[in-house]
């Protein structure tokens, strides 16, 4: 049984997550085998209060880098963006960066 820490990892902050915000909507990076009815359960279990409405994940492939003549790949990983009911709390987390 996963916990919701094993499941959502950490927000995403950047402009484009921020602007998000004001239509209840809060993105997450999450557990890469962790799926949309996981990722629901895991946001109401870890922010009491909130009403989740939609799910929407993607898979956020890992990117080229360079050292020398070496070159690699970052880690792939999993993005989650999680939309919210029009009647339910709002994230605490996320109202205190605006």
């Amino acid at each position: 049984m996963k916990t919701a820490q094993d499941i959502i990892l950490k927000p995403i902050v950047t402009e484009e997550s921020m602007m998000g915000i004001m239509v209840k909507k809060y993105t997450f990076k999450v557990a890469k085998d962790a799926n949309k009815i996981e990722i629901k359960k895991a946001v109401e279990e870890a922010f009491p209060g909130t009403e989740v409405a939609k799910v929407n994940t993607m898979h956020v492939r890992g990117r080229k880098r360079r050292q020398g003549y070496n070159v690699g790949y970052t880690p792939s990983w999993k993005k989650a963006i999680v939309t919210l009911t029009e009647d339910s709390k709002e994230i605490e987390f996320f109202s205190d960066m605006i």
